[in-house]
């Protein structure tokens, strides 16, 4: 499908801002002026700068040239979903910004999920022994339960972050069971988890999820720093 004009406009205005050539609380050209250089209509101009104001990316001012934002304080989470659109490959650094926001959100959700859908949660896990030892499936996985278990939940706001991220968060999990040192305590977590959901002791489980959480960023940060225990 082709790109609209507005998409490839709001993309290479953030591609700008990214990369520094846009300073942040510079103003932007004028629209007229963007459309010139984008030889592109006012109205394509002011869609695409409607879609980074939405984004987070700038602010608009009555009567004057919108403004770039400090996108790490006035943005919001499509803010952070285009940065990591952008690059390559997901920084590291960002790696553990995802997996301390999973501390804060994860327990959460398991918790409401196995109170209100607990043998749903359970057939969650039924093709979990067949997953082969790699970093792909097991991020695919990793993402099926977090997606299924979030949905589960009463609470749509949990599924609406989620859903937020997917492209992300299977880039990410992908670099992280890269390592067949994280694999393995993810099947060992895998394993007492779903142990303490089919005893029913859903305390357990919850702290077991956080627990793991917690790991995981451990886990990360050792592989940062050389392997070194920190």
């Amino acid at each position: 499908m082709k790109e609209r004009s507005s998409d490839f406009i709001a993309r290479d205005i953030t591609r700008s801002i990214l990369s520094g050539e846009l300073k942040i609380q510079e103003p932007l050209q004028s629209e007229r002026d963007l459309a010139v250089h984008y030889k592109v209509g006012r109205p394509t101009i002011r869609e695409a700068l409607q879609k980074l104001e939405r984004d987070g990316w700038i602010r608009s001012r009555k009567g004057m040239p919108a403004v770039v934002n400090d996108y790490w304080k006035q943005g919001n989470l499509m803010t952070i979903v285009t940065i990591l659109q952008h690059e390559e490959e997901i920084p590291d650094e960002f790696i553990v910004y995802m997996l301390e926001l999973r501390v804060s959100i994860t327990p959460a959700y398991f918790r409401d999920a196995l109170e209100h859908n607990r043998l749903k949660v359970i057939s969650l896990f039924a093709s979990f022994e067949d997953v082969p030892d790699a970093a792909s499936p097991y991020a695919e996985f990793d993402w099926n339960i977090q997606h299924g278990v979030a949905m589960l939940s009463p609470n749509p706001i949990y599924l609406l972050i989620l859903n937020s991220f997917k492209d992300v968060y299977i880039r990410m999990a992908e670099k992280y069971f890269s390592d067949p040192t994280h694999r393995a305590a993810s099947r060992d977590y895998y394993d007492t988890l779903l142990k303490w959901i089919l005893d029913g002791d859903l305390q357990q489980a919850e702290q077991t999820v956080r627990d793991m959480m917690e790991t995981s960023i451990r886990l990360w940060k050792q592989k940062m720093d050389g392997g070194k225990e920190g």
